[in-house]
């Protein structure tokens, strides 16, 4: 009776362990940061204007080397030459300046909405994909929807 008494105190300590651990793995979920900015409308436009900028600057060296090629004196060239690469470091810290802003509103946005889905799902935290091994939950596509309600 005594042995009987405590399996059936060892099996239900079990039972409570399984569900504590198991209600703790569902405190944590993660996202596929790549999957979410790929479906992110805002994301997709910020992709194009930034890409758009990186042609024109590669336009810009084409069009200088033309004119380049079309000057005839040492001097004129090495002129042309200093004035092109002040200008072209211009342009270029200005497309560094217009890609990292982009980067850091999209994050910002993406990070926004996924706090939302955190406090929705009452999940602990929400970490990238990559560092889950076992267990979590995906809340990429939770994400994706937040977003796509254009509040954000």
């Amino acid at each position: 009776m005594k042995k009987m008494k405590l399996a059936a105190l060892t099996a239900l300590v079990a039972v409570f362990a399984a569900f504590t651990m198991k209600a703790e793995a569902a405190g944590i979920g993660f996202i596929d940061y790549q999957k979410v900015q790929e479906n992110y409308s805002y994301a997709m436009q910020a992709v194009k204007e930034v890409d758009a900028k990186g042609l024109e600057l590669q336009q810009y060296m084409v069009d200088k080397e033309k004119q380049y090629k079309s000057l005839d004196t040492p001097v004129k060239k090495k002129n042309f030459e200093d004035q092109t690469a002040r200008e072209f470091k211009a342009k270029q810290e200005a497309f560094l300046k217009l890609k990292m802003s982009k980067e850091e509103a999209i994050y910002k946005k993406i990070q926004a909405a996924t706090k939302d889905v955190m406090v929705e799902q009452k999940l602990d935290a929400i970490v990238d994909f990559r560092v889950m091994f076992v267990g979590g939950l995906d809340v990429s596509d939770l994400v994706i929807q937040k977003l796509k309600t254009g509040k954000y």
